[in-house]
């Protein structure tokens, strides 16, 4: 089997992995200066590269506000769609601030690629890094609380857990089927959410009286090679943001003081 078909070291089966290229969209509001909004999409192209997108433009419009519609003026929004039909292989247009549901509906329509905006991406990311079931169901449940106020406008079409016969009141619309589907997950999460809290204390009481010690900071700005230093433990690192999103602890013994040392 080919390394095409592998993500990491993990063999990745049934669906082959493809390199996904994408643009950057961002607008230069009145309150906001050139150099700043630079910034924020050198991150956001950060953000691309760690889920695993590669930029290929970067395209900015200096606007008083974002159009509530297109996001960006009809000229600019025109360039970039003649760019992505120059330029097949481009599949993603990601945007640096977040969307609404009419704005996601209508950019996708119009441009013909999918449209991610810098929360989704974040969200994203996070799915895919989350390791323990408490940072699965955190992150699904961001995704949910998200997704709610955003749908109308978007084409959605939600794998039914419940619905159908019986279960539908009269005349209502599939978006509202949809809502009450989201928000019966949300609550599902949060229940599951206070069950993994409460055993995480039950283990945090069988730890005994350690002194603990919280390293906070940015993503990407050396946590983890710091406590792997500290402990000599083997936490994975790398130079991406949010390499590492689940809470680590680990034992660590300083002269002869024992302390439990995590990351937040």
């Amino acid at each position: 089997m080919t390394d095409a078909w592998k993500v990491g070291k993990e063999e990745k089966k049934g669906i082959l992995k493809t390199q996904e290229y994408c643009i950057l969209v961002g607008v230069i509001t009145k309150d906001e200066q050139e150099v700043q909004v630079m910034e924020y999409l050198d991150e956001l192209d950060f953000l691309a590269t760690t889920a695993g997108a590669i930029t290929k433009k970067i395209f900015t419009q200096k606007m008083p506000h974002p159009n509530v519609k297109t996001f960006v003026g009809s000229g600019k929004l025109e360039e970039i769609r003649e760019y992505i039909e120059r330029n097949e292989d481009i599949t993603l247009a990601i945007f640096d601030e977040d969307l609404t549901g009419k704005q996601n509906s209508f950019l996708e329509e119009y441009l013909k690629v999918k449209i991610v905006d810098r929360s989704t991406l974040i969200l994203d990311i996070f799915a895919e890094r989350a390791q323990t079931a408490q940072a699965k169901t955190q992150v699904e449940l961001a995704q949910m609380q998200y997704l709610l106020p955003r749908l109308r406008g978007l084409w959605t079409h939600l794998e039914r857990q419940r619905g159908g016969i019986g279960m539908r009141g009269p005349g209502e619309q599939e978006i509202e089927t949809d809502r009450r589907i989201i928000r019966d997950k949300i609550a599902l999460l949060k229940k599951r959410l206070e069950k993994i809290d409460q055993q995480a204390q039950t283990q945090r009481k069988n730890r005994g009286e350690l002194i603990r010690v919280s390293l906070v900071g940015y993503t990407n700005v050396g946590k983890s090679t710091l406590m792997n230093v500290l402990s000599k433990s083997d936490v994975f690192a790398e130079n991406k943001l949010f390499a590492t999103l689940d809470t680590t602890v680990r034992k660590v013994v300083w002269d002869t003081m024992p302390f439990c040392f995590r990351i937040l």
